[in-house]
């Protein structure tokens, strides 16, 4: 289960508009910092409330802002973005959980990823992001294996699932691997 947020940005206002971008932003400034311009592809609203919850439960910090450069996504302005070990653990989280994704479409075998040479290409970008998500997580004391796991057993779950499974069967890879990213929050707030 992977982009089932998504703002409200007409019901947020102003103030938390801002400060939800901010949190995209910086989550998109990580990846780029830590893992390079590709890796911003990856950038994701689901990724974002991890470094959301890190701030809410640590509070405003001396350094959790930083001004970043002009976007094209921003209509070329500067903005305040966060900074810190939220948003990087929101990029090893992001970087994690879509390496899951990529390497899930080449197990369905969907659409181009069907095609051999095209689905040993994603399945290397896939290990790449793995590799990545898991230095930076290490960097931050969070294993990422219990994500990895946790995607892994998706699969299987849904081979034997059938009419009349519950959904939190289905779902419980996604809350274990959510509620692992969530308590890292707490360690580092």
């Amino acid at each position: 289960m992977f982009g089932i947020v998504r703002p409200c940005t007409h019901r947020l206002g102003d103030r938390f508009k801002t400060e939800w971008m901010a949190h995209l932003c910086g989550l998109c400034l990580a990846l780029r910092g830590d893992h390079g311009q590709f890796a911003r592809i990856v950038t994701n609203y689901d990724g974002l409330l991890v470094s959301v919850l890190t701030e809410a439960q640590s509070g405003p910090a001396p350094g959790s802002r930083r001004t970043a450069g002009p976007c094209p996504l921003r209509g070329m302005r500067t903005a305040a973005v966060a900074n810190g070990e939220g948003a990087r653990l929101a990029a090893a989280v992001s970087l994690v959980l879509a390496s899951a994704k990529v390497r899930d479409h080449v197990a369905d075998r969907d659409g181009l990823l069907a095609r051999a040479p095209i689905a040993l290409a994603a399945r290397r970008v896939a290990r790449g992001w793995d590799r990545a998500g898991a230095r930076t997580g290490a960097s931050l004391g969070f294993d990422t294996a219990v994500l990895v796991d946790a995607v892994d057993r998706q699969a299987g779950i849904e081979t034997l699932a059938g009419a009349g499974t519950p959904v939190l069967v289905v779902t419980e890879p996604t809350e274990t691997a959510t509620a692992a990213a969530f308590a890292h929050t707490a360690t580092l707030a």
